[in-house]
């Protein structure tokens, strides 16, 4: 069972829609029991990071993310998702979830790009990753996004994007696997990261 943790500032229902396409036995919830014992827990997320952190700790959520990694339970977080497991955004000066090392940052204005980044970019892959098992060398994946994680570990990092600034997209460590981009949104290549998180180690 994959349990798609419900805390009122995700994308939930297209993720469930994305799994279930792939044949995946998933429940939307925000109940403890339901995540605890899961096989594998996804905290997808839109919207503002403070906003975020707060309703996560209004749900009594906080201490369940974090039981759920200190298990080992295999855990993907997607968009803001990804961004609350870092220590601190810039969006709201506010503090995240800090289990990994790292900061959340604005794209940088003077780019001349617009921000949002909104549409398709290519992954400029680092590393061998489990979600990338199988996938182009280069693949394009969608997103939609005006900050972005600076990860202290870059040993984590297994893809970034250059979008007037190197930003890091695609982290795991042990059990974790995190993606800025949104895979329930990026065609075949996004589908196939989720079936590798879904049936991986």
């Amino acid at each position: 069972m994959i349990a798609i943790i419900n805390y009122d500032a995700g994308n939930l229902r297209s993720v469930e829609k994305a799994f279930l396409y792939l044949g995946e036995d998933v429940t939307v919830t925000n109940d403890p029991k339901d995540i605890l014992s899961a096989d594998r827990v996804v905290l997808p997320g839109v919207g503002a990071y403070r906003d975020a952190m707060d309703k996560l700790k209004n749900a009594d959520l906080v201490g369940v993310v974090k039981e759920v990694i200190d298990k080992k339970t295999p855990f993907l977080g997607i968009c803001l998702g990804m961004q609350l497991m870092y220590e601190y955004s810039e969006e709201g000066d506010a503090e995240g979830l800090g289990i990994l090392k790292g900061t959340v940052k604005r794209f940088p204005a003077e780019s001349g790009l617009k921000i949002p980044q909104i549409g398709w970019n290519q992954l400029e892959v680092q590393k061998k990753s489990l979600l990338l098992k199988g996938a182009d060398s280069a693949p394009f994946v969608y997103f939609v996004h005006s900050y972005y994680v600076d990860a202290e570990d870059k040993s984590t990092v297994s893809a970034t994007v250059t979008y007037g600034a190197k930003a890091d997209v695609l982290a795991e460590t042990e059990n974790i696997h995190l993606t800025q981009f949104h895979p329930e949104k990026s065609s075949s290549a996004g589908l196939l990261m989720l079936k590798n998180f879904a049936t991986g180690e």
